[in-house]
């Protein structure tokens, strides 16, 4: 049912969809809702740290009931979060999060912007935040969004007033907007940013509260609210058919990596902001009272305002396109105006509906999803003017001189065909996420071209630009350029049209591990992005390490297809960390990238080109048992970890599990979250109980509490419970508790060297309470904190070992975290000691 409410709701909310999307399908009252918009000239920025961070029904209500241009300025891309969809983390999760905010920006009606700062992780308090985040950096960052988006008022998600109380992240960007406020008017504070944009001073700064805030339901009916606004969220729209709430539920829902999928609400409901700054609104339900938003807010505005009210009043539902030539007036007074700022946002918005009021089909599609530099692409161009209004195409084009002189008359519902080429220039930029282009630091993006800072992605290299004339009026539309194929299970699907380099290379392990000193087959895989390539590879290494040849040929004559390059690497005798990487030599280029793909239904594919390398380890590492039972959770890369010192991994389907099924395995490891995503374990819990008591070791990575179902709470034999409590601080100080026991010592010796060069946190979701049958085998904390013991417990149980981790060994075993593995193995070999004890005295 969500799904196909989102459908609906895409063809509305058109102009801040993604440039994959298909072509925009508008009914009359979509665009009469887009003429009212048009008729408010008002705007509100949300702030907020993260995706899903956003209140959706108070930016849907803003947008769909205010009618105000909305934007939410999330300070990261959350690239710091878990993923329940996958097993992209860090860069790549980033890029996933952002398209999950377009999609939900695209169904709320808001737009999307973003400071560069990095999510390096959970954060206790702003203090840590901001000296990471690069403080006054990204204030400036938040300074230049609302100089740029110009808002009346701001909105911030989070309370500044109480520091330490949630997310670091959280905490900083209510106190960066806070900060701001004060500063976006002021010629002296960035004063360089001004050479591109102006000052500007929002109207108001308002937080929005709700009980939560305050603790608890009772304690905010008592709260003082003499200077709290509240509005009707909950409000249902005749022209949508829908509720905002309704709406709201499905952006929110787009936000699936997180696991944000929820129901819908209707009804009645208050929403809730505190004013922070700026002068109280009489009327305490509209959150614009005595703002100026009507057209005479700008010179010229009163005679445009005049046509597009009376559009308005009079708006002609079975048949639109009779408001064509009252539009393209509006747009051409427009124009005059010397606001720029709203003659932008408006021209926009009616360049639009006059589109849709004339059922305009403008596409440009190429025959390929990607081409490289120097080369010439065939476009197919489409242009059908499916109305009775006088329209003439005068030119089209794909670079301007190579502009096509048509001057073809859009006769009602005919198709006009034409092909153009495109040469790409040799100095195309790669298509990949802007921010990603230069190596950032641990909480800031680098970003060179300042013209792209908080834009939510990379713009589009090449569009098609179509010049119409209305009856003597000429508007000139921009589309991007799209690859288009179709699936006989999904029908028809866009893609974005990239740029990409002639070829790219990639490694099968980001990470490999040698466990001894025998040497290992390491495999390039090297893909064409154009026809007949031919060139050469050379692996790049540490001199510590050993190779049979640098350099081999390659040569591949269909694009798209690729060919495994094989070298011998030999791993030097002692420990080691180091890393490799190809260099593509082609036609005098050296090409260095890797190009990843992702690829879900609900987001347009996406490709980041990242340097291409791989670490590789040399480890001292024992074992004991050989074949691994898995079941996968929320999705994580720690199985092809464990193959990399040696395990025999089996995956398990959890509804293939039965009494008994289990204990041809040495050790069985559920997967991170795995409670919280596949409701079948409720039922096959005895049956990995029973697995433990017939001498079975089960590892549970960590679950968060309360996001599972209540059968799910006696996960453990003995009472467990699961807290919030975390450690954030990578390098925090580990104690080793219970050095005697076998999880520290067998088959390899833990010390505190072990725990060096782990990354983002030690862990998280600890227990915080548990029976006496478990051993806790660690201590570590974070500054000015409590020590916490829960984040490894072991206990046994029957003839085998129940052991429940948090530590995060799903970000640690792809870093190749040497510690991590070492103890990772000691889990899996627990027990196994006594029988190498019995093999010994045998022997």
């Amino acid at each position: 049912m969500l799904q196909r409410l989102a459908t609906c709701l895409l063809a509305f909310f058109s102009f801040v969809l993604s440039f994959s999307q298909a072509p925009q399908k508008n009914t009359p009252s979509e665009i009469y809702h887009s003429i009212e918009k048009l008729n408010f000239l008002g705007t509100a920025l949300y702030v907020a740290a993260h995706p899903d961070d956003e209140n959706t029904r108070l930016i849907s209500y803003l947008s769909n009931k205010v009618k105000a241009r909305t934007g939410y300025l999330s300070l990261t891309r959350g690239d710091g979060g878990q993923n329940i969809i996958g097993p992209e983390l860090r860069e790549s999760l980033g890029v996933l999060r952002t398209q999950e905010l377009l999609k939900a920006r695209s169904i709320d009606g808001g737009e999307q912007f973003f400071s560069r700062a990095n999510d390096f992780g959970y954060s206790k308090h702003p203090d840590e935040t901001l000296q990471i985040w690069n403080k006054e950096e990204i204030l400036g960052d938040v300074v230049r969004a609302i100089r740029t988006f110009k808002p009346d008022i701001i909105i911030n998600r989070f309370d500044h007033r109480s520091p330490g109380t949630t997310h670091g992240h959280h905490t900083s960007s209510a106190m960066l907007s806070v900060e701001a406020f004060d500063l976006v008017n002021d010629v002296t504070s960035y004063a360089k940013q001004l050479e591109t944009t102006d000052t500007w001073q929002p109207q108001r700064l308002f937080f929005n509260t709700s009980w939560w805030f305050y603790g608890s339901e009772e304690k905010f009916k008592k709260a003082d609210k003499s200077k709290m606004l509240n509005v009707d969220i909950g409000v249902y729209y005749p022209m949508l058919g829908m509720s905002n709430n309704e709406i709201a539920a499905i952006a929110s829902s787009q936000h699936l990596c997180q696991g944000f999928g929820r129901l819908s609400e209707r009804g009645s409901t208050k929403e809730y902001v505190e004013l922070l700054k700026g002068d109280l609104p009489q009327n305490k339900h509209d959150l614009f009272y005595g703002i100026n938003t009507t057209w005479s807010r700008i010179n010229g505005g009163k005679e445009i305002g005049a046509i597009l009210n009376k559009v308005e009043a009079e708006f002609n539902f079975k048949n639109p396109s009779t408001h064509i030539p009252d539009l393209v007036k509006a747009y051409t007074l427009l124009q005059k105006s010397s606001n720029e700022h709203w003659k932008a946002i408006k021209s926009k918005e009616l360049k639009e509906i006059i589109s849709n009021l004339a059922g305009l089909h403008l596409e440009a599609f190429a025959a390929n999803t990607n081409a490289t530099p120097g080369e010439t692409v065939s476009v197919n161009i489409e242009v059908i003017n499916r109305s009775t209004s006088p329209i003439t195409l005068k030119e089209v084009y794909l670079q301007k001189d190579s502009a096509k002189h048509e001057n073809i008359d859009l006769q009602e519902n005919v198709k006009n065909n034409l092909k153009l080429n495109l040469l790409i220039p040799e100095n195309t930029q790669f298509t990949s996420p802007y921010w990603l282009n230069e190596k950032g630091t641990l909480g800031m993006y680098i970003v060179k071209d300042k013209k792209l800072l908080g834009k939510p992605e990379t713009p589009r290299a090449f569009n098609a630009t179509y010049v119409l004339d209305f009856n003597g009026s000429t508007i000139t539309f921009i589309k991007p350029i799209v690859y288009k194929y179709a699936k006989r299970d999904k029908g028809e699907i866009f893609q974005p049209f990239e740029i990409v380099p002639e070829a790219t290379t990639s490694f099968n392990d980001k990470v490999i591990i040698f466990a001894d000193e025998k040497f290992k087959e390491v495999e390039v895989s090297v893909k064409a992005h154009k026809n007949n390539i031919e060139g050469t590879v050379q692996l790049c290494y540490d001199k510590k390490w050993g190779i049979n040849k640098e350099t081999k040929p390659f040569k591949i004559e269909k694009k798209g297809d690729e060919q495994i390059i094989k070298f011998i690497l030999t791993p030097p005798e002692n420990e080691n960390e180091s890393y490799i990487s190809p260099i593509i030599k082609l036609n005098g280029k050296e090409i260095t990238k890797d190009l990843i793909t992702i690829a879900y239904d609900h987001i347009p594919t996406q490709t980041i080109l990242l340097p291409a390398e791989a670490k590789v380890v040399r480890l001292n590492i024992k074992k004991a048992g050989e074949n691994i039972g898995y079941i996968m959770g929320a999705g994580d890369e720690v199985p092809k970890s464990l193959q990399q010192i040696g395990y025999t991994v089996h995956t398990i389907d959890p509804t293939t599990i039965t009494k008994g099924s289990l204990q041809k395995f040495d050790a069985v490891v559920v997967g991170i979250r795995a409670y919280n995503v596949i409701p079948e374990l409720k039922f096959k819990q005895p049956f990995l109980l029973d697995y433990v008591n017939q001498g079975g070791n089960l590892i549970i990575q960590y679950n968060t509490a309360g996001r599972w179902d209540k059968q799910f709470e006696n996960i453990a034999p003995y009472p467990l419970q699961i807290s919030r409590d975390r450690v954030t601080n990578e390098n925090s100080e580990v104690k080793i508790l219970a050095k005697d026991h076998s999880v520290i010592n067998f088959p390899n010796q833990i010390n505190q060297n072990d725990f060096n060069g782990w990354v983002q946190e030690r862990g998280l979701y600890f227990p915080n309470k548990w029976s006496s049958e478990f051993t806790p085998i660690l201590q570590m904390k974070d500054k000015g904190e409590a020590a916490t013991k829960g984040s490894l417990l072991v206990a046994p149980y029957g003839k085998g070992n129940y052991i429940y981790t948090g530590l995060s060994f799903f970000r640690e075993l792809p870093a190749g975290v040497p510690g991590a593995y070492k103890l990772f193995s000691n889990l899996l070999s627990i027990g196994k000691d006594s029988i190498e004890k019995k093999r010994k005295i045998k022997g």
